[in-house]
């Protein structure tokens, strides 16, 4: 039980400090080309995506980690929905975006793993 509460909270901070670490570069400009968007509906820039990454995944994952090694009895439900919008973004990544990268298929895993650790906690 330990050992699988210590992976949660490492996949959740790896997903939250990256996250962050993704949305503060889009916010501050370092974004893919713009034409990616033009198929994305109701999104016509990266302002979004960027406030989406930082806060719901990023600061999200984050205090679902904390959560974790606290033993909140949230934190379960908690990590299962963050994989679950995880998925769900990376799925719309996948359907949308005219490029995929292997960073997308890691993320991917990342939300399902989220998932099965939810489901074994």
């Amino acid at each position: 039980m330990i050992a699988r509460k210590a992976v949660t909270a490492g996949v959740l901070t790896f997903l939250g400090l990256t996250a962050v670490g993704g949305g503060v570069a889009i916010l501050v400009g370092a974004t893919p080309p713009s034409g990616w968007l033009e198929n994305v509906p109701l999104i016509h820039g990266w302002t979004i995506p960027g406030l989406v990454l930082t806060a719901g995944f990023g600061a999200g994952s984050l205090l679902t980690a904390a959560a974790v090694l606290r033993e909140h009895p949230w934190s379960r439900a908690a990590t299962g929905l963050d994989g679950l919008g995880l998925v769900a973004w990376i799925a719309l990544e996948f359907a949308y975006l005219p490029d995929i990268s292997w960073l997308q298929w890691l993320y991917a895993a990342v939300g399902i793993a989220l998932l099965l650790l939810a489901a074994l906690n």
